[in-house]
Parts: C-alpha cells; sequence; structure tokens
C-alpha cells in the first residue's frame, strides 16, 4: 500500500478537502518563510478537523525548542517533520523527548546524497526524499521540483520512503511505478498560487496515487 500526503495545509477548506478525499497524512507548516506557514492556534484547529481520519504531520526546519514545546503542547502532531540540517544527535533527542516517530527530510540532487539515508534511517522512523531546493530559495522545499526518481529505484531500503518534489495529479503514477515508495507527498503540486489549495487538484492527486498503487499491488 501506498500511503498519501497532502503538505502545507493553511485554511479549513483545503484540511477538509485532503481528509474528504482520503489523505492518509496531512502536514502543517511552522516555518515562517513559507508561503503555507500556520500560526500555532490554526494549526491547532486545522488538526482537530484531521484527527482520527488522517495523521497531523508538523514540519519544522531547524526548530528551537520553544517552537516544539509550542507544537507539541498545542497541536500534538502525531508525526514531527524535520526538513532542515538536523543532526543524527538532534533527531535522536526529540524522539526520545516527545516519544513520536520522526521523519527526516532530506534532499537529493546525485546518488551520493543518498549516503545520508543510510545514515539518518538509524535514528528515523521515516526518510523523506526531496528535491534539492535552488541555490537563492529561502526554504528547503515546496519549490515544485523533481529529482531523477531513478536514483531510489534500487537502493537499500532499512525504513519507510516518502517520496516529495515536484508530484502533482498528472506524474504521481509515474512516481509510484518507479520508485515504489511506502508514500508519496505534495503541496504545490495540488495548488493554483502558493499556498492556495485547489480541492479539485487534491481528490485527483489521491485517486491517481490510489489507483497507481493498486496497479503495483495487482503486478507484485
Amino acid at each position: 500500500m501506498v500511503e498519501i500526503k497532502i503538505c502545507g495545509i493553511n485554511d479549513l477548506a483545503a484540511m477538509e478537502a485532503a481528509v474528504g478525499a482520503g489523505a492518509d497524512y496531512v502536514g502543517l507548516v511552522f516555518f515562517p518563510p513559507s508561503p503555507r506557514a500556520v500560526s500555532l492556534p490554526d494549526a491547532a484547529k486545522f488538526a482537530d478537523i484531521a484527527r482520527g481520519r488522517a495523521k497531523v504531520v508538523a514540519l519544522t526546519v531547524d526548530a528551537d525548542d520553544a517552537l516544539l514545546e509550542g507544537i507539541f503542547k498545542e497541536v500534538s502532531p502525531d508525526i514531527l517533520q524535520l526538513h532542515g540540517r538536523e543532526s543524527m544527535e538532534r533527531v535522536s533527542a526529540l524522539k526520545a523527548r516527545y516519544g513520536r516517530p520522526m521523519m527526516k527530510a532530506l534532499p537529493i540532487a546525485s546518488e551520493k546524497d543518498l549516503r545520508a539515508a543510510e545514515q539518518y534511517a538509524a535514528v528515523s522512523d521515516w526518510i523523506l526524499f526531496d528535491a534539492q531546493p535552488p541555490k537563492d530559495a529561502t526554504r528547503p522545499g515546496g519549490h515544485g521540483k523533481s529529482f531523477d526518481w531513478n536514483l531510489l529505484a534500487s537502493m537499500k531500503r532499512t525504513r519507510p520512503i516518502m517520496l516529495s518534489g515536484g508530484l502533482d495529479p498528472s506524474n504521481v503514477a509515474a512516481a509510484i511505478a518507479t520508485v515504489h515508495p511506502d508514500a508519496v507527498d505534495v503541496s504545490s503540486g495540488v495548488e493554483d498560487a502558493p499556498g492556495m489549495k485547489d480541492a479539485a487538484k487534491i481528490k485527483a492527486f489521491v485517486a491517481n496515487a490510489r489507483a497507481a498503487a493498486q496497479k503495483l499491488e495487482k503486478a507484485s
């Protein structure tokens, strides 16, 4: 089974669209430079809508302890996604502190970038592969850029992997067929503009991903 994450949700309509379409995970961004960033009070409201219907993922980028304390106190996410330069020691410490699964995001551009996955697999529950951001980027993800999926096709896996970066309703089936990921993640690929989710695109992404996953399962 390939699970589905709709990330960067920042309004009630988008959250309802995501859980209504059957997403397995919904992502809330706690990083101000992102057009998808949410406040703690709003995030708590969105999480309440998802609770029991989809797992809530809190996306942070090199967050300090004060922000993390606020996130776990007010939002109580199911998973913490670390999308910055967090060290293995930091990941391990946060897992011990909060007792929740950790998802480490890693930027990929070439085969050499896969080495980090082997290291972080020792302390993370999930590895999320995203495209390398542009050199002048102010945030590590959400740019709608993809990478060579073939890099992941034959890699050794010791943890579940989530594929991200440039996915949308038109290419998610090809991505699943190539990578055979445990989950796929989309943000900008289901938007009309940065930070503005489109309910029809969310529905199409989930439907296309489900169909591709079923095809993969029948073939195995």
